[in-house]
């Protein structure tokens, strides 16, 4: 059975492959949009490095509930989700 912890884990990495695959696309793109597309994925993407520096055994309570929020802020997919 997972765990709650698991779950996220699960979802956070879906979510950090999705992204990074957007991110190759968007490299081959060189539009001034999939510029700045670009740049938010790659910030999002950062962003997250952040929250995972010390490795998920050591995420905490109060991380886990910025992950959440990291889930469900849809902002760095970029515009052309098509």
């Amino acid at each position: 059975m997972l765990t709650k912890r698991d779950e996220l884990k699960d979802r956070v990495e879906v979510q950090k492959h999705a992204l990074l695959k957007k991110l190759a696309e968007l490299r081959a793109d060189t539009r001034m949009d999939a510029i700045n597309a670009r740049d938010q994925v790659k910030a999002k993407l950062d962003e997250l490095e952040g929250y995972l520096k010390a490795g998920w055994d050591k995420v905490s309570a109060e991380t886990q509930a910025k992950l959440h929020e990291w889930l469900h802020n849809k902002s760095g997919e970029g515009p052309n989700k098509n």
